[in-house]
């Protein structure tokens, strides 16, 4: 292992010019991980009840820190798999030093572990800078954190690389590179696991209609429970129908498709279909929790200004709302990054394709189609499942707060993560233009 960090270290310090745009991916990931993990130490460390002036006193109790504390570290799952994300596009865009290594005589697991590696070795000045960012922002705000939150920050600091080196390990576990300058990724046949997902989706259902006829106070108990269910059964449900939307699409269309476009599009689509579901697995995510966001605050908004008590302190809790819906936003711009990186991946690992389709008069155009075919294809599907997951959390509540009509904007919101998912695809386009110049033919 002390043989595979001294060569990532030298890898890493080796890098061209082109590389360092993944490097600086890589740190700007870590920044985010930091910083949120930072914030969490942070708030965490305040001792008992305590008067904040920020936040409208949403941070002065105990109780309602955790919850700020638990959104800041369920932030760092986007985050860590935009770092993923990271990591496979390093792999493959250095797929000729990959196969040098190979030749002389690396196993595919150690060339694994070094590309891992060098994630961290990227990550480390991104969460050093955080760091520092973050302790001017204390000294700048007079908030003197006690020792254990300056052992904290260490430890985050330390920590966020070695979980960047884990996350590439994850990332890249099926990626093999052969001495013969290719790289491919292997992996079972997830769709054996669809009735699994049928029979817990059944089960869930079923769940969900007897908590509707229950008393009050027991649905009260277990909806926290539930709506934790649905979302991550939905999510799994959605990153499923990604993948099996691309492989039936893909062989479908490859058969019958009459536009070059759609073509080229169906026969990626039937090559790798889950790696579509390995590209949006935390965006649907995302998209469950919006939509359920969404509509939860507006069923909220509207029964706390219809009670009169607590509609006179309504700053309060629409700080709390505000901060939460801040924070999904913020996970979906990550995970919109982490969909970009993954395109920009596909197309680096393509490249010889890609050139040669050109050089044989495939115009750009084409070929800019298909890719964003590939994005667009899949993701439909899968976005109006987890769109119907988050439509069943909201009007889940909405059934048990008993307020008015139930609102309709929480529908629209999958429909603008698709279109901001066809423009964070669309932003990779401009690769398109080096990947198929006819220099890559010389390695082909």
């Amino acid at each position: 292992m002390r043989a595979d960090i001294r060569i990532a270290w030298v890898l890493t310090r080796g890098s061209e010019r082109r590389e360092w745009w993944r490097i600086s991916l890589t740190a700007l990931g870590a920044l985010a991980a930091t910083a949120f993990a930072l914030g969490a130490v942070t708030i965490a460390a305040v001792p008992g009840q305590v008067s904040i002036p920020y936040a409208h006193g949403l941070l002065d109790q105990p109780g309602q820190r955790s919850g700020v504390v638990l959104t800041l570290l369920l932030l760092l799952i986007p985050v860590l798999g935009f770092l993923g994300q990271c990591a496979r596009i390093g792999a493959v865009h250095r797929h000729r030093r990959m196969a040098a290594m190979r030749l002389t005589g690396a196993s595919p697991a150690q060339v694994r572990r070094i590309a891992a590696v060098e994630s961290s070795f990227a990550s480390l000045p991104g969460s050093v800078a955080a760091f520092v960012a973050f302790a001017a922002l204390l000294a700048a705000v007079g908030h003197v954190p006690p020792p254990a939150a300056w052992l904290g920050f260490a430890a985050v600091v330390l920590a966020v690389p070695v979980a960047a080196a884990l996350v590439g390990v994850f990332a890249l576990r099926r990626v093999v590179a052969s001495p013969l300058d290719q790289v491919r990724r292997t992996g079972s046949d997830r769709g054996r696991r669809a009735p699994f997902g049928f029979l817990l989706g059944a089960a869930l259902s079923s769940a969900a209609g007897l908590l509707v006829i229950l008393p009050t106070s027991i649905r009260s108990a277990a909806f926290p429970l539930l709506v934790l269910a649905l979302v991550f059964l939905t999510g799994a449900g959605a990153i499923w129908a990604a993948g099996a939307t691309a492989a039936f699409l893909g062989r479908r269309l490859t058969r019958g498709a009459r536009h070059p476009a759609v073509l080229i599009a169906a026969a990626r689509l039937a090559h790798d279909p889950w790696a579509a579901a390995r590209t949006h697995a935390a965006l649907l995510l995302v998209t469950v929790v919006g939509v359920g966001f969404v509509g939860i605050r507006a069923v909220l908004i509207a029964d706390l200004r219809s009670s009169g008590p607590l509609a006179r302190n309504m700053a309060f809790y629409t700080t709390g709302i505000d901060l939460a819906g801040a924070a999904v936003l913020v996970a979906l711009a990550i995970s919109l990054c982490g969909l970009a990186v993954g395109t920009a991946e596909s197309l680096a690992t393509r490249r010889k394709g890609l050139a040669v389709q050109a050089a044989a008069g495939v115009p750009r155009t084409v070929l800019a189609r298909a890719a964003l075919l590939e994005t667009a294809l899949p993701l439909a599907p899968a976005l109006l499942l987890a769109g119907t997951g988050g439509a069943a959390v909201y009007l889940l509540y909405a059934g048990i707060v008993g307020t008015g009509p139930v609102p309709l904007l929480p529908l629209l919101v999958p429909l603008a993560v698709y279109a901001a998912c066809l423009l964070a695809a669309a932003t990779t386009l401009p690769l398109l233009r080096r990947v198929t110049h006819p220099a890559e033919l010389r390695f082909s």
